[in-house]
């Protein structure tokens, strides 16, 4: 039997699953490294996934 595994997240359509990235600034560390820059995708928050829409309509029963 196979196991069952979670429904997986639709990827983001702005970073297309990469959503971290380090920049390098051009300048070097005493030690040789380069200095980088951490940009995060701003549409996913760095998860590199994106929660399904709403639905369009809901029906909410108010009342008796």
């Amino acid at each position: 039997m196979m196991p069952d595994h979670a429904p997986t997240l639709p990827i983001c359509r702005h970073c297309d699953g990469f959503p971290t990235v380090h920049i390098t600034a051009g300048t070097r560390h005493p030690d040789g490294t380069h200095v980088t820059l951490r940009a995060v995708c701003p549409a996913c928050q760095g998860t590199g996934h994106t929660r399904p829409a709403a639905p369009a309509h809901a029906v909410v029963r108010v009342g008796r």
